[in-house]
Parts: structure tokens; C-alpha cells; sequence
């Protein structure tokens, strides 16, 4: 992990296309700014970990039905 101290209105570039900057900082909140293309996603980490999280239980799902389905419609 790149660890690194910006003040106020400073940034940071990842890529060619996408910048980070710190807007403002009060008390323990820090707000930036990205710049991005629109096709690229940027979620909160939050978020990004409840969606990865409802996927593997969407898969889990899946699979406890096709097991299911295997198991009770098995051809003899």
C-alpha cells in the first residue's frame, strides 16, 4: 500500500486518466474529489464489499440449486 500525506487542494494521478484530490478536512472527515472517466465504476468501499458479498451468497444460491435440481430429477 502507497501511503501518502496531502494538504488541502493537493492530488494524486493514478493512470493517465484518473485524479484524486483532497477538498476539505474537518475534525477526522477528509472529502475528495476523483476525476474519472464515466465508464469506469467508483463505489464507496462499503458498498464495493456488500455487493461482493451479495454476489457469493447470489452464487451459494446457484448452487445449492443446481444441486437440487440434480438430486431430485436424476435420470435412471
Amino acid at each position: 500500500m502507497l501511503v501518502l500525506n496531502r494538504k488541502i487542494g493537493e492530488g494524486i494521478v493514478i493512470g493517465n486518466n484518473i485524479e484524486i484530490k483532497v477538498l476539505e478536512v474537518q475534525e477526522n472527515r477528509v472529502k475528495i474529489g476523483i476525476e474519472a472517466p464515466r465508464q469506469i465504476n467508483i463505489l464507496r468501499k462499503e458498498v464495493y464489499d456488500e455487493i461482493v458479498n451479495e454476489n457469493i451468497k447470489s452464487l451459494e444460491i446457484q448452487i445449492d440449486l443446481e444441486e437440487l435440481l440434480k438430486n431430485n430429477f436424476k435420470m435412471e
